[in-house]
């Protein structure tokens, strides 16, 4: 007999006497069924979760948000930095070299570039988490993984509460990209090294929305 039949002829005796299925626990967390609604309690800790991953969140009202993006990118020395396809043309207005990802660019360009802009799909207030689905203005995943710098751009009523209410929002059909803050991993030693697997400096705009 071979170890596999050997396996399978014991699960087949522990199993013999059951004949229903056992029912499975559904009493973990489910979401919140907020309404998209802004919650500014919900706000102030996305802000403070983002934070704690070394990423820094700029906050600003919908009609700073061209003159948001300008000084932060200036901040970066940031001049050349990729605008995905859907990205809102009033944000971008002030950046001094757009590039565009049409065709797409190769992977040395977006080695080479400043860094990359883009909306979300959402955002996580327990996780500081930002979700990107390949929408408009966010591009492929290509994007916010190749260039050293990242400037996401987030509205305040997409922020949702946590990652039961991010499922219930987005489409698992679509690519999804889960970034909490920069990338950062450690190796045998626990020395902690950031920007291995996606941009070493990551900011956050959030574009504030009178609470309902």
């Amino acid at each position: 007999m071979s170890a596999r039949s050997d396996i399978l002829a014991r699960i087949a005796r522990a199993t013999a006497d059951l004949t229903t299925a056992p029912s499975i626990p559904r009493d973990y967390r489910d979401a919140d069924g907020d309404t998209g609604a802004v919650n500014a309690s919900l706000v102030d800790q996305f802000d403070e979760r983002v934070s704690d991953y070394k990423a820094t969140v700029h906050r600003c009202a919908p009609d700073r948000v061209a003159a948001t993006v300008s000084a932060v990118l200036a901040a970066h020395n940031a001049r050349r930095v990729v605008v995905p396809a859907g990205f809102p043309a009033e944000w971008s207005s002030q950046i001094a070299e757009p590039l565009r990802d049409e065709p797409p660019l190769e992977i040395g360009v977006l080695d080479t570039v400043d860094g990359v802009i883009t909306t979300c799909a959402l955002g996580i207030a327990v996780t500081g988490t930002i979700v990107l689905d390949a929408g408009d203005g966010q591009g492929r995943r290509a994007l916010s993984l190749v260039p050293d710098y990242h400037l996401a751009i987030i509205r305040s009523d997409q922020i949702v509460s946590g990652v039961p209410d991010a499922i219930a929002h987005l489409d698992p059909t679509r690519p999804l990209t889960w970034i909490s803050g920069p990338s950062a991993t450690s190796d045998i030693e626990l020395n902690r090294v950031e920007g291995v697997h996606g941009p070493r400096t990551l900011d956050v705009i959030v574009v504030e929305a009178k609470p309902v």
